[in-house]
């Protein structure tokens, strides 16, 4: 079902079940202030366990129509596909404006929505930019995640942000005029955001409505696990405006040293505990991405795609149990 229907039926149910606030928006006012992307973080929509979505990048390589991806996530009973638009995803970003409407009606004929979709796009120079935010626009689909932005000596960290911003900026603006809003997700090493008060500052001077937070408490953790993580998500909490969620364990490698590693949500290292009582005091406005990028095992690839599933479903599974804690 396309966004505007996903809206009306039902899903604008109140959030204080979920996070603990209060909302006056009408139906007709939150729909169409939803629809524009353009919510700010403190107002609240539809209730969090109606935004999660499934992170389609781990069923891009096996070769499946839409019609099969959306088959297969209409069955975990979620919003819909975060949507891999970018080199080698789901949807070939040189031919959006075709593919993407293929792949929404392939989703709306198994009920479902596409909360968002995942992009390279660092720049309103990208020649897909403004056909895949134009596109975006025209299908409803109000959110999606940026590419990333990569230091390249960090003795001038402050000019480079300064110079890179200006890259952002354009696409901001772009974002703005289409009615849609981009996430900027903290990934962890040596790119802006991995310390995420560097993110900050290379968001601060943009529109919020354009451009907010798109908070993953893994990579937050993976460089901050005892406290950092925390003060960083209060001091972005201001602009959160999604959620990528995954889990992780660092292991010693053979080398002697040490590595990540993802793992089924709850059996890692972060405090799921302590994320989901923080986040039940932002209201955020956009999607919570569930991200399957461990190894599920399978040696055949029906079996490799049933466990991929499996993993997704009790995944899903723990959110709604944190969720409903919270």
């Amino acid at each position: 079902m396309q966004r505007r229907h996903f809206i009306q039926t039902g899903f604008l149910a109140t959030v204080a079940a979920c996070i603990g606030r209060d909302t006056s928006l009408s139906e007709n006012g939150a729909e169409s202030t939803l629809l524009a992307g353009l919510v700010p973080p403190t107002v609240p929509t539809v209730p969090l366990q109606k935004r999660i979505c499934l992170f389609t990048d781990n069923l891009d390589d096996y070769g499946y129509s839409y019609e099969d991806v959306a088959k297969m996530i209409g069955s975990l009973k979620i919003a819909g596909p975060d949507l891999t638009v970018r080199p080698g995803g789901l949807v070939p970003p040189d031919r959006v404006v075709t593919e993407l409407p293929k792949a929404a009606a392939a989703f709306r004929d198994q009920g479902l929505s596409i909360p968002m979709i995942s992009t390279n796009l660092t720049s309103v120079d990208d020649p897909t930019a403004r056909p895949i935010l134009s596109t975006m626009n025209k299908l409803g689909i109000g959110y999606y995640k940026l590419g990333y932005y990569h230091y390249h000596d960090l003795a001038k960290w402050e000019a480079e942000l300064a110079a890179q911003r200006k890259h952002l900026a354009g696409l901001t603006e772009l974002s703005r005029s289409m009615k849609i809003q981009a996430g900027f997700h903290n990934h962890s090493g040596a790119g802006i955001g991995g310390a995420l008060w560097d993110a900050w500052e290379f968001l601060s001077p943009l529109d919020p409505a354009a451009v907010g937070f798109y908070f993953d408490p893994a990579h937050a953790s993976i460089e901050g696990a005892k406290h950092a993580w925390k003060l960083n998500l209060q001091r972005i909490s201001p602009r959160l405006t999604m959620i990528a969620l995954k889990d992780y364990v660092w292991e010693k490698t053979s080398g002697g040293g040490w590595q990540t590693r993802w793992c089924p949500l709850g059996t890692g290292m972060v405090d799921w505990k302590e994320f989901f009582r923080l986040l039940s005091q932002f209201p955020f406005p956009g999607p919570i991405s569930i991200h399957i990028e461990y190894e599920t095992g399978g040696s055949t690839r029906p079996e490799r795609i049933d466990n991929s599933l499996a993993a997704a479903q009790r995944d899903i599974a723990f959110v709604l149990q944190h969720l409903g804690m919270a």
